[in-house]
């Protein structure tokens, strides 16, 4: 069984940093482009940062410079470090997993994550 599953979500105050985490097991997924979408009260799920298997990496203009998108295939895990957080970046944040080099594009991916909170808030 396929699953992805997030953690390292939480409340903080702007200007702070997260580390969210995605392990990945049921499937070898060294070989796919792992994404993060964030998904805002009222708002569509929208692209933050995408991995491909040659470890390019490609972000979304509004946390380009704050987020780091990496990948660790020994551990099946795929991180994103947010940092200068703001009140903006406040969503439910889920990984993905796709076969594919659509990485902006949210109905490209395969497997997806339960997601985790993140609230940014003084």
């Amino acid at each position: 069984q396929v699953q992805l599953v997030e953690s390292g979500g939480g409340l903080v105050q702007p200007g702070d940093s997260l580390r969210l985490s995605c392990a990945t097991s049921g499937r070898t997924f060294s070989s796919y482009t792992l994404g993060w979408f964030r998904q805002a009260p009222g708002k569509e799920r929208e692209f933050a940062a995408a991995i491909n298997w040659r470890h390019n990496t490609y972000y979304a203009d509004s946390v380009k410079g704050r987020f780091a998108i990496s990948r660790d295939n020994t551990k099946n895990t795929v991180y994103l470090q947010m940092n200068s957080l703001k009140p903006e970046d406040t969503a439910v944040y889920y990984c993905a997993a796709q076969g594919g080099t659509h990485y902006w594009n949210y109905t490209e991916y395969d497997y997806w994550g339960q997601g985790t909170q993140v609230t940014v808030s003084s």
